[in-house]
């Protein structure tokens, strides 16, 4: 292993623009257009999604701008990765907590490039296939998709293109962001106008913010209202903490974190509003089906809604004008939010072992090895990516305590003064910041999943909460993550040495 000073370990975002659409290209990807509609669909009730949408928004100010705030503090404080940071900020005990926050991350990586392989093959169908004119047509060519090697071989498609990305460092990734963002979000736009002009889709639009009251008592609801903000976000996935490592001290953290959350959660309501419209409009409208008929195919779109976005958006498509057109476009730009995310958590994993005093093109080319080979079984099989999302996301609301953690244990009132406060041109933020991650994070995380787990045992699972091999089991979620924890922390000591082995030319605040 190389020690020898790695120059991309040194490298700042150029400009407030390049960092806010870099920013936005963790938080904008496949967890707005492909999880935040599927996970709706499976969290709302007979009259409507509306509770998850109140829950959604509860969590995205106390838990997920709180939490990016965190990160960009303790990112820019350490200029190290999420390891580094933890062992230097908190000391070397804790490095094993910031080892878990990087894995998460990384199980996370491993099936989400396979979600993104999954848009590249919809993008190129859209280039040289038939728009599909009936559900019928659309359901055949996902399931097509799912039986043929096209998963695998889309796969190691994004995880390459990524890596040719990354390969450069930071400076690559800011002028892929500032031609990408900008394209996808013109995309939703024409998307967004088209399903609201199509005859049928009020009725999906309004399904998708009536509230059903009574939901709000489902620990389940709130469990999933929580961990899809964590996706749309990337808040606790220690992404921001690694692009606040190349952050320039008169770069504003609080005002990013703002900009960036709520900007990313219009995004997700945005798709929302097309995909449910175009549900609604092609299947009510169209065909003459009842409400609890549409749900029922909406929520049965392949595993956990996992084809919801991808069966119905070419349906969508199908009835426009310029349709194909428009339908290439929108797909490349769900590409391009899917890439733009996976960029960040290969980053993540890379900076990691850069920190370790691993040479940036070592560490490239076993991070994209790594990545590919976990990364196929989910490409294999849909029900073993339904299983890692279910065990990996609801392990975000343990990543986001543990950030929490750090941020206090390093001194949330230091945190604030140095890193936000010194900065005349960023938000002033308040003690209801230090009271957020003092108090309501790790009392979020622990009474939600305790609850969880517990009406999991007695109530929604009573005979095989305890089998690890049901895939929606919470032994599955145990199990998986205990072993996890078991193996950092036998090797703690290690894994703390090796973060912080890496030197830095730069001081801390530059």
């Amino acid at each position: 292993m190389n020690h020898e000073i790695d120059s991309s370990a040194h490298q700042r975002f150029s400009s407030r623009l390049g960092l806010l659409l870099s920013v936005l290209g963790i938080a904008i990807g496949t967890g707005n257009f492909w999880r935040f509609p599927r996970i709706a669909a499976q969290a709302g009730g007979e009259e409507g999604a509306g509770a998850f949408l109140v829950a959604w928004v509860v969590f995205l100010f106390l838990w997920s701008i709180p939490l990016i705030i965190a990160e960009y503090c303790l990112g820019r404080a350490s200029r190290q990765g999420v390891v580094g940071a933890f062992t230097t900020l908190v000391g070397p005990r804790y490095g094993w907590m910031g080892g878990f926050v990087a894995f998460v991350t990384a199980a996370i990586t491993f099936y989400y490039s396979v979600v993104v392989g999954w848009c590249i093959y919809y993008f190129v169908q859209m280039l040289t296939a038939p728009l599909p004119t009936t559900t019928e047509t659309a359901m055949a060519s996902w399931n097509e998709l799912q039986g043929s090697i096209w998963p695998s071989v889309c796969h190691a498609a994004a995880i390459i293109l990524g890596g040719a990305v990354v390969w450069r460092g930071i400076r690559s990734i800011e002028r892929v962001n500032k031609v990408l963002m900008p394209l996808l979000l013109l995309t939703v736009l024409f998307s967004l106008v088209r399903a609201l002009t199509l005859p049928g889709a009020f009725e999906g639009i309004t399904y998708l913010f009536t509230p059903e009251w009574s939901q709000l008592a489902n620990p389940r609801l709130w469990l999933e209202a929580l961990t899809q903000n964590a996706w749309d976000t990337g808040a606790g996935w220690g992404l921001f903490l690694t692009y606040g490592a190349y952050m320039r001290k008169e770069d504003t953290l609080a005002r990013n974190a703002f900009m960036t959350a709520i900007g990313n959660n219009m995004i997700s309501l945005t798709a929302g509003v097309i995909v449910f419209g175009t549900v609604f409009a092609v299947l009510s409208h169209d065909m003459g089906m009842t409400r609890p008929e549409v749900l029922e195919i909406a929520r049965q779109s392949g595993p956990a809604s996992t084809g919801l976005t991808l069966i119905w958006m070419p349906q969508l498509f199908a009835r426009m004008s310029f349709g194909k057109l428009l339908a290439c476009i929108f797909f490349f730009g769900l590409t391009v939010a899917g890439f733009t995310s996976l960029v960040a958590q290969l980053e993540l994993q890379i900076r990691v072992l850069v920190d370790a005093g691993w040479r940036r093109a070592r560490a490239i080319v076993f991070i994209l090895t790594l990545a590919f080979l976990c990364g196929v079984p989910s490409a294999l099989s849909v029900d073993f990516l339904g299983n890692q999302d279910f065990v990996w996301g609801v392990a975000l609301m343990l990543s986001g305590g543990l950030v929490a953690f750090a941020s206090v244990k390093s001194g949330t009132v230091r945190l604030r003064r140095e890193q936000v406060l010194a900065s005349g041109e960023d938000l002033q933020l308040g003690a209801w910041w230090d009271a957020i991650m003092k108090y309501f994070v790790p009392c979020a995380a622990t009474v939600l999943l305790v609850w969880w787990l517990s009406l999991s045992a007695t109530v929604y699972a009573p005979d095989d909460w305890y089998d690890p091999f049901n895939p929606s089991s919470i032994m599955t979620c145990l199990a998986q993550w205990g072993l996890i924890i078991g193996i950092l922390l036998v090797f703690n000591q290690q894994l703390a040495a090796a973060s912080t082995r890496r030197s830095f030319d730069l001081p801390k605040d530059s």
